[in-house]
């Protein structure tokens, strides 16, 4: 539905440009601001400087891995508290989605992953 995430922000957090883009366009015609980062430093400061209500997050990043990222942004809250994490990775290993379950992710999606269910993933976080 076209502006149902109006006045959100969502921080899109990948290494690979097109992955990254492909996600912002298919997030953009849902409304909200969207803010990019292409490694973890820049992730944290972009959520620093934008305050997400919600990331979708690479778990391999270059200069900081998605996990230390999530560790930082969820330090000092609950699960529930925002910014809700959408966690994204290649790695299809049971180990790391339980990792990251602990760490208070709200969802994970091991790539490739259909952008439809992205979409319901983050509709379904935003519009409760």
């Amino acid at each position: 539905m076209p502006g149902e995430l109006e006045g959100k922000t969502i921080l899109l957090v990948d290494d690979d440009r097109d992955i990254l883009a492909a996600m912002e366009a298919a997030l953009s015609d849902m409304g909200p601001t969207i803010v990019t980062a292409a490694d973890g430093n820049a992730a944290l400061h972009a959520a620093e400087t934008s305050t997400p209500d919600l990331v979708v997050l690479d778990m391999m990043l270059p200069k900081r891995s998605g996990f230390l990222v999530m560790e930082k942004l969820k330090r000092g809250k609950k699960p529930d508290d925002p910014p809700h994490v959408v966690m994204i990775t290649g790695n299809q290993g049971v180990r790391h989605k339980s990792y990251a379950e602990s760490l208070g992710v709200s969802a994970y999606l091991n790539k490739p992953f259909r952008m439809d269910k992205l979409l319901e993933t983050v509709r379904g976080l935003l519009t409760d």
